[in-house]
């Protein structure tokens, strides 16, 4: 793994970039050349960073005999903390930094991340695209997932109350999503304790301003019927409903948008232990 950055277009800030299966000489300032065919950029959801990733982007690599790149999206270990003007935009220009920088053409995106795939694909800037549980807000579609309790009880330093709401309101957490909010907040509390959990309730004022991108970039499923970028749009057979269902429904408009279904995958199907997924992905982006 090659660590590397990338500076932002705003404010002069980085961007932290990990990659894999790089060969040879270099190819821009901190990294190596590929020396086998362009890259593909993989952008993670929220209330994690790219380190979750890294086995999967191993897995894809080694799948795709090309390169595989990570990068902390903002407010995560060494990338610029979210400005004051924190938008969709901020995440798209980032993205094609990476992209540019790396000399990538093809991205992965999961969640949050395959949001910010998705509207940067709409520019014409990725030449193929797999998204895997897409969140994707269409005609207030997400509205009713996102609950104001979360922001009261962020503002009012209830990290663990906070974090319930966010759990039980996306249901991205697997069958743990449908406990009471006072199990989660024990739960909450408990995996504190841990490495992954006590950065995840450090993420959670950066998840606040995500889904309000989300729901800030709403619009009608119909905008994406001019997608022309080659899209794979997953979904986790264990994931959300509504995950599949954007995707059926953006495959419907796009002709060339084509949805399908991993099964046995709950939501966080890219970051857990098998090579399924990775597989999947794989030979959509070789086609």
């Amino acid at each position: 793994m090659e660590t590397w950055t990338v500076e932002t277009d705003d404010d002069g800030g980085l961007l932290e970039v990990h990659s894999f299966g790089n060969a040879g000489g270099a190819a821009f300032p901190g990294a190596p050349r590929a020396t086998s065919g362009p890259g593909v950029v993989l952008v993670h959801g929220t209330l994690v960073t790219d380190s979750l990733y890294w086995q999967f982007a191993r897995h894809l690599s080694a799948l795709l005999g090309r390169p595989v790149h990570t990068y902390n999206r903002r407010g995560r270990g060494g990338s610029a903390p979210q400005p004051s003007d924190y938008s969709a935009e901020t995440e798209i220009n980032d993205l094609t930094a990476v992209m540019k920088a790396s000399e990538s053409t093809e991205v992965v995106g999961h969640s949050f991340g395959g949001f910010v795939a998705l509207q940067t694909a709409r520019l014409g800037a990725i030449s193929r695209l797999v998204t895997y549980d897409a969140a994707v807000s269409f005609s207030g579609s997400l509205n009713g997932r996102w609950r104001p309790e979360l922001e009261e009880s962020l503002t009012a330093g209830q990290l663990d109350q906070a974090w319930a709401h966010l759990v039980q309101g996306l249901g991205t957490a697997g069958p743990i999503s449908y406990l009471p909010l006072g199990a989660l907040r024990l739960l909450s509390i408990l995996s504190a304790k841990t490495r992954l959990g006590y950065e995840m309730r450090g993420l959670l004022p950066a998840a606040v301003l995500e889904m309000h991108a989300v729901l800030d970039a709403e619009s009608s499923v119909e905008d994406f019927a001019d997608l022309d970028t080659p899209t794979l749009m997953l979904s986790g057979g264990w994931s959300p409903a509504y995950f599949a269902a954007i995707a059926r429904q953006v495959a419907a408009v796009a002709p060339a948008v084509e949805s399908g279904v991993v099964p046995f995958h709950f939501h966080d199907g890219p970051i857990r232990p098998g090579k399924l997924l990775a597989e999947r992905t794989a030979k959509y982006l070789a086609a």
